[in-house]
């Protein structure tokens, strides 16, 4: 199992994840977040982590990964 979390660059909290070696990708801009997402599922990874800020970017997250069953996508809270 390949775990990702995916956060917008001006975020600073996700420091726990990079300290247990977990793969934490960033994005310049929030609207990418369906390409990462894509990037990521070509390199196999199953869990994707996101937080609710960026998935209300996604077309996708609702319509399209909630009936993948290769792929797990978590969203999260995000923090103010």
């Amino acid at each position: 199992m390949k775990i990702s979390f995916i956060k917008y660059e001006k975020e600073k909290n996700y420091q726990i994840p990079k300290v247990f070696g977990l793969n934490v990708e960033e994005l310049k801009e929030p609207e990418q977040i369906d390409e990462k997402i894509e990037e990521l599922k070509e390199k196999q990874y199953t869990t994707i982590v996101i937080p609710n800020e960026l998935a209300s970017f996604s077309e996708k997250v609702i319509n399209k990964y909630k009936y993948d069953n290769t792929i797990n996508i978590i969203i999260t809270p995000s923090k103010k």
